[in-house]
């Protein structure tokens, strides 16, 4: 069974921080075909759609395309703050590998 993605309150508190929804817009998750492993994570601010998947917390949204959906089915999508630099990432079950990159995988 297909469980829709989860987001931590750290990657909602961070859209708080920069007033996405203040803008009228969401954190989109997309998957798409590319990258080193053969899919790629597309994470960019972006205004929902109307077949979108959307994840609401603390006055945020994150939203998933019905496309993207089930690559993410399980998935956690969080905000991590290291020395290379603060980003969001995807902890995804449904990767059999990833790239050094943190934005590419094969299923």
């Amino acid at each position: 069974m297909q469980l829709p993605p989860k987001v931590t309150d750290r990657a909602f508190e961070r859209l708080s921080e920069i007033g996405a929804a203040q803008q009228g817009k969401a954190l989109r998750i997309a998957v798409e075909g590319g990258g080193c492993s053969g899919f790629q994570y597309e994470i960019a601010l972006d205004a929902p759609a109307d077949d979108d998947l959307v994840l609401e917390g603390q006055g945020e949204r994150v939203v998933v395309d019905s496309v993207s959906l089930p690559f993410l089915s399980n998935a956690v999508i969080d905000f991590t703050e290291e020395l290379i630099g603060a980003r969001f990432v995807i902890e995804n079950p449904n990767a059999t590998s990833s790239c050094g990159c943190g934005t590419s995988f094969s299923m």
